[in-house]
């Protein structure tokens, strides 16, 4: 049960184009994003930042940034968030066995040394405390450039931000999500938890 209702479309009638463009492009409308709305002035801020990290201008690929924020999400332990990086995952274009081995990508065949670069750099910087090493930033360096790395590691502090946010307001995850969920992280471990709707 979420901490913090969120609001309907009915109640943010000055914020409902912003709230629509959103829900078009994600084919949902976030509830993190309908608890944002309390606080019109943040939630314009994020729909800013989120445009200028995850928008056309981006130097690394919708599907790495869709791996690194589930990745970062993974490490941080928020359930909403991964399902969220599922579902992104899907629309992205990942291809569903790449999806299901994401777990494994120090490993797994599916991965180019520059994704698991990224990966790594992703899972321990959303630890706390951050455990990025020198060795870890030496192999980014080795297959993006200066700019692309400020990408990659911008998307890990978006949903740095993402994951404690919704963590803290156990905030109710919508039906997309927990679809993707289902299909590509239940077998690791992926439950609703705290984040499952509400039955009533």
């Amino acid at each position: 049960m979420p901490r913090l209702e969120p609001l309907s479309l009915n109640d943010v009638n000055d914020l409902r184009p912003l709230l629509e463009a959103t829900q078009n492009r994600m084919g949902f409308l976030p509830n993190s994003q309908l608890i944002l709305a309390r606080r019109p002035e943040i939630l314009r801020a994020f729909q800013q930042l989120v445009a200028a990290i995850q928008g056309p201008t981006s130097t690394i690929t919708p599907q790495l940034r869709s791996m690194v924020a589930q990745m970062a999400s993974r490490a941080a332990g928020c359930g909403y968030c991964m399902a969220h990086g599922a579902h992104g995952a899907e629309r992205s274009g990942i291809p569903p066995e790449k999806e299901d081995a994401l777990w494994e990508y120090e490993t797994s065949p599916l991965f180019s040394e520059a994704e698991r670069a990224a990966l790594r750099v992703a899972q321990c910087a959303a630890q706390v405390p951050n455990a990025v090493t020198d060795a870890d930033f030496a192999a980014l360096k080795q297959h993006y450039a200066d700019t692309q790395i400020v990408d990659i590691v911008a998307v890990i502090a978006l949903f740095g931000f993402l994951n404690r946010f919704n963590d803290t307001m156990a905030t109710e995850l919508e039906a997309s999500p927990i679809e993707a969920a289902k299909r590509h992280l239940s077998q690791h471990g992926w439950t609703l938890g705290k984040h499952a709707p509400d039955p009533a």
